[in-house]
């Protein structure tokens, strides 16, 4: 199977204080993995270098075999932990930003991706909930054919039924032909969509491994052992 990420001993500093120290990870194509790991971990961190946001201060990271930079921010869709629209924006300027931003981006898929989400193209971003905003940025997102797709806490500050909505969305419009990386702290609602997970803390990977394998060699969900591994 083809690995679309790959990296190796990466470490990244600020200052005196090692974000990363060392980590590696592989991320094969047509996998959803969970990267796992408390606040101060390194998740953020490492998904921000994988984005080509930061850059790595040892070490090597590969995206479909190349280091970070313009290609890869061509095949990478990253959905950071933050808003980043502007205020003033309906949706559908939101959607028009991002198509002629991206050139991978699928204006009939990002509609139907609006439908689904019950979001109305007229909104104003400003007015929207905590819940369809999570939506709308996801959607815009997952509207882009991307080969990669990078998900920092998709599921942050939302209500259980948006929390399904999130969930299903990422599935049904998952290809595989891509993979998907998701931080969470919610282990116990997103753990049915990983096929991978990696633990990681003080700035490196502690387990990783098929999360079905996991849960059959210790007996325990994933996030009963999230729990075991960082109590």
């Amino acid at each position: 199977m083809d690995v679309i990420l790959k990296a190796s001993n990466l470490e990244k500093s600020y200052f005196n204080k090692k974000a990363l120290n060392g980590l590696d990870l592989e991320v094969k194509k047509g996998r959803i993995v969970g990267i796992l790991g408390p606040n101060g971990s390194g998740k953020t961190t490492f998904l921000k270098i994988a984005a080509g946001i930061l850059s790595k201060t040892n070490g090597e990271l590969l995206i479909d075999g190349h280091k970070p930079g313009v290609y890869t921010k061509s095949i990478v869709s990253y959905l950071p932990d933050r808003e980043y629209l502007f205020k003033w924006m309906k949706i559908k300027d939101a959607v028009n930003f991002f198509k002629d931003f991206y050139k991978d981006f699928d204006v009939e898929k990002c509609k139907k991706l609006l439908e689904f989400m019950n979001l109305d193209i007229n909104s104003k971003v400003k007015t929207l909930s905590k819940g369809m905003t999570e939506k709308l940025y996801l959607t815009l997102v997952l509207s882009r054919k991307a080969k990669l797709y990078i998900l920092d806490e998709p599921l942050g500050g939302v209500d259980p039924t948006t929390r399904e909505k999130i969930l299903d969305a990422i599935l049904d419009n998952y290809s595989e032909d891509s993979s998907i990386i998701i931080t969470t702290h919610l282990v116990n609602d997103i753990e049915r969509l990983f096929d991978d997970v990696a633990f990681i803390s003080g700035g490196k990977v502690v387990l990783s491994g098929n999360a079905e394998e996991l849960r059959n060699e210790k007996g325990l969900s994933i996030d009963q052992l999230y729990r075991e591994v960082f109590k």
